[in-house]
């Protein structure tokens, strides 16, 4: 969260926790006479502790207060440029520093290590941390690309259909691709630990085409628009044709959380739930 004399971006959870720790960053930031650009405090979620926080949910919080200076200008413009540009690129915080970084291929999204009482490093993986795929452009993916445009995803989507009216219409995803083939989907959608992939195309046959081509590939999640029937017989002849038993199971069908949703902005509520349960877990 960053923190100015009149205003602020962010948040750190919000509630009465949050405007303390502003008032507290805006004390700090107009007082000249600090030892240190760096703070780190710890604050508990319940009533009757050290460091109370003024909630009382339970748990506690670790927050580092680093002010920020002229000098830190060029560092801020490179990390403004990263993320309007989709950088891979990494913001490293320490008691001594303040930087962007190349992106490592290690897996994490961000991390903290505290060595001593004020010595620490904090590491956040600059801009999207999960990239959504969703292959077909009709309706529902038009209502879940503005649901999922508002939460951390990166989101491609694809369609064989060029002149198709809802694909026009989709302003909210990052990259629109019309493929010739559904038979090639299999070389613009990666693996990865924090890939999440959604089909829903025209019908039964191309999306019988995209599993095929999928199947193999690791995500985070995937999951297939259809009803009930539908995908029942549609992934018993996808085993019958020699496709593992295991791997089908994995593939979140029917798409979404049961809410009895009909509309397509009401499956899309739905389908996000569902991702943001799986993103989610522990």
């Amino acid at each position: 969260m960053a923190v100015a004399g009149d205003e602020m971006r962010g948040s750190v959870g919000g509630g009465v926790m949050e405007v303390r720790l502003v008032e507290q960053a805006r004390f700090k930031t107009q007082n000249s006479k600090l030892k240190t650009d760096s703070e780190i405090i710890e604050q508990n979620h319940k009533k009757n502790s050290p460091h109370p926080s003024g909630m009382i949910c339970s748990g506690k919080q670790t927050v580092i207060f680093y002010k920020l200076n002229a000098n830190d200008l060029p560092v801020i413009r490179q990390i403004v440029h990263a993320l309007e540009n989709h950088q891979p690129k990494i913001l490293r915080i320490s008691n001594s520093e303040f930087q962007i970084t190349k992106n490592k291929p290690d897996d994490f999204d961000f991390r903290f290590e505290l060595s001593g009482e004020n010595e620490f490093l904090y590491e956040e993986k600059l801009g999207y941390k999960n990239r959504l795929f969703i292959v077909g452009g009709g309706h529902c993916a038009l209502a879940l690309s503005e649901l999922a445009s508002k939460m951390d995803f990166y989101i491609s989507l694809f369609d064989d259909r060029p002149f198709l009216n809802t694909l026009a219409k989709n302003k909210f995803v990052h990259e629109k691709h019309i493929v010739e083939s559904y038979e090639k989907i299999s070389e613009l959608i990666p693996s990865g630990a924090n890939t999440y992939v959604v089909v829903m195309t025209l019908g039964y046959k191309s999306d019988a085409v995209v599993i095929r081509r999928l199947l193999e590939k690791q995500f985070k999640y995937f999951g297939v628009l259809g009803s009930k029937a539908k995908m029942k017989t549609l992934l018993r002849n996808l085993e019958k044709e020699g496709f593992p038993a295991e791997k089908l199971k994995q593939i979140h069908t029917p798409i979404g959380l049961p809410i009895n949703s009909r509309t397509p902005e009401e499956i899309a509520v739905s389908i996000a739930a569902e991702i943001i349960m799986v993103k989610n877990r522990k």
